[in-house]
Parts: C-alpha cells; sequence; structure tokens
C-alpha cells in the first residue's frame, strides 16, 4: 500500500493574513517535508476564478514541487482538462516530468463548476469529449516523430512535434465517482481516483467494474488504484479533529459552491457531521487501523492519497502531522 498526501490547494481564508506568497512557500516547505518523511507522493488540486486564490496553475506549481523533492510522485489531483489546451498542457506536463526525473502522474478530469467553463468560453456539454481528446492528444504528442494525430477540439499541424518530449511514461489518471466515469477511466487512462465521497464499500464495487471491463476488452498493463481521503494525526482523536476542522469545513464549503455554481454561506449541522465522519482522523494508530479497512477491502496495490492539507490551519502543524504520517503510520500499512 502506497500513502501520499496533499492536496495542495493555496486558499487563503477570510481570516487569513498571510500573502499569497507566503502561502506557496508554505506549500514548498510541506512538500519538503513530504519527500523526507519518506511518504510515495504530493498532489496539488486546481479550481479557478475562486475569491479565495484556490490553486489555479497546477504545472508551474509542480515544477517548483520538482525542485523542492527527490523521490515523491508529483501529480494533479485534479487538472480540468476540458479548459486546456492540450498541446500546450503536452508541453508543459513533458518539462514538469524532466525537472522531476520521471515523477508526474497527470490526474484529468472532465470538471463540473458552469462558471469555470462559461469564463474560458468552454461549452460544458462538450467536457467529455474534450478530456477524451486531450488525453488522445497528450499521449501523440509524447509519441516519438510528429504529432500524429487529428484532434477534434485543436487546429494542429500534422507535421507539429511537440519538444521536448517526456523520458520516462507520463501516467495518465482520470477521477470520477459515477459508474460511467469509472468505465471510461478502466478503458483509456492508466489508473483512477475515487473520490472522497465514496465508502470503502463503494470504492471496492468501482474497483471491481474496473477490473470487469479490463478483462472483456482484453486490456493488459498496469492499472493504478488511487484513493482520496481528508485526515489528520495527532496526540488524539478529539486533538486531530479539532486541528483539521477549521480547514476541513473551510474548504467543504468551498467545494459546495464550486460543484453547485452558487454560494454556500454555511454548512449546515448535518452536512458537518457526516464530513465529521466521513474523514480519517486520530493517533497513528487508529488511522492506520482505518487505512488497513481500505487496504484489506481493496487489495495490497492501492495507492492513498491522505488529504492533511488543510487550508489556514498552521504550516507547523501541518508539517508535525506529515512527519508522524510518515514516520508512525505509514510502517503499519506498508
Amino acid at each position: 500500500m502506497k500513502l501520499g498526501t496533499g492536496l495542495f490547494t493555496c486558499q487563503r481564508r477570510p481570516d487569513d493574513d498571510r500573502s499569497m506568497t507566503e502561502i506557496y512557500d508554505e506549500m514548498l516547505e510541506l512538500v519538503s517535508a513530504i519527500d523526507a518523511a519518506g511518504l510515495d507522493s504530493a498532489w496539488v488540486s486546481e479550481h479557478h476564478f475562486a475569491e479565495d486564490g484556490y490553486l489555479s496553475a497546477t504545472m508551474p506549481s509542480l515544477g517548483a514541487l520538482a525542485t523542492r523533492t527527490e523521490n515523491v510522485e508529483l501529480g494533479t489531483c485534479i487538472a480540468l482538462a476540458p479548459l486546456y489546451d492540450a498541446v500546450r498542457l503536452a508541453e508543459d506536463a513533458a518539462t514538469v516530468s524532466l525537472l522531476a526525473d520521471g515523477r508526474l502522474t497527470l490526474g484529468l478530469a472532465i470538471g463540473s463548476n458552469p462558471r469555470e467553463f462559461k469564463s474560458f468560453g468552454v461549452p460544458r456539454e462538450e467536457r467529455v469529449e474534450r478530456l477524451m481528446d486531450a488525453t488522445n492528444l497528450l499521449r501523440a504528442a509524447w509519441s516519438p516523430g510528429s504529432l500524429d494525430y487529428d484532434a477534434e477540439f485543436h487546429d494542429v499541424s500534422p507535421d507539429a512535434s511537440v519538444t521536448p518530449k517526456p523520458e520516462s511514461n507520463v501516467p495518465i489518471m482520470f477521477g470520477g465517482g459515477v459508474k460511467p466515469a469509472v468505465r471510461r477511466a478502466a478503458r483509456v487512462s492508466d489508473a483512477w481516483c475515487a473520490p472522497s465521497s465514496l465508502s470503502v464499500e463503494g470504492v471496492r464495487k468501482r474497483k471491481e467494474d474496473i477490473e470487469r471491463v479490463r478483462e472483456e476488452e482484453g486490456l493488459e498493463g498496469d492499472f493504478e488504484v488511487y484513493v482520496l481521503q481528508h485526515g489528520f494525526v495527532a496526540d488524539s482523536r478529539e486533538e486531530a479533529w479539532e486541528a483539521m476542522k477549521p480547514g476541513y469545513f473551510y474548504i467543504q464549503r468551498r467545494y459546495a459552491e464550486i460543484f453547485s455554481g452558487e454560494s454556500v454561506a454555511e454548512l449546515d449541522a448535518e452536512r458537518k457531521e457526516d464530513l465529521k465522519e466521513q474523514a480519517i482522523f486520530g493517533t497513528p494508530e487508529q488511522v492506520a487501523e482505518e487505512l488497513r479497512a481500505y487496504r484489506d477491502a481493496l487489495g495490497d496495490d492501492i495507492h492513498f492519497i491522505f488529504r492533511t492539507y488543510h487550508p489556514g490551519i498552521g504550516t507547523d502543524t501541518m508539517v508535525v502531522c506529515v512527519e508522524r504520517l510518515g514516520d508512525e503510520v505509514a510502517p503499519l500499512v506498508r
């Protein structure tokens, strides 16, 4: 079982008086701690036009993270594929892969927020087709020779060649929890990421769907399953919850706005209780016990992304959590 963390969103809460430069410095400090702790991966997330400065530039951010790390896998969880010029994404991702010595995983999804699509001038009803087109173009662009692919949404000369090319494989991971998204991932991508909204049983059923689809279609090769969930590590369950709660509830309220496109003033009590029940937090032993439940249900080959980055809860607090995740939790689940 692999164990990573993130997702860096670099949001500035209304009660946070730091500059955005300081918040990005925090991300760099945290990724250095992740690498030093011996964890397996670190991830950035993406949204646009957010008042709190939600991270919008995934490739520059990952380039910076590459210079602060030596071993950890770096990835997007998730990049909103329909909003990109896929040729530029191919160039940028190739550059990040080279900077990171082949440690890049490119997570992609169709996106949701109506405001983002409207602001980019991209028809929201084309998002699935644009994801597929971008994925095909990326693989063609990274292949030897010229860009031999007739893209539906990009006018590219057939004799163009994206350079430099990655020197090692860049796995493409798809996100999404509904059955069509999962089956699309099984057919097209190299990996799938289960959203935090899915229970252990829900992830298990989706993983079985993936295995069935790949067997039916005769697809061979490695396919990795990532599992995403929020949490925190501290000396007690109560301490861990109190540490993560302000940032966790803040980001969930903002996600409610992002996914719906409507303003959400406050999460109601029932939603807060559901979110607390969903999260994994406590002592290293308590956290490890819950992670082992995923491993027991899904197998040893899963990659768990344990979201310990919660905006505005304090850099030192998150660094200590990362260190304990590597030193005390990882040995209990690997």
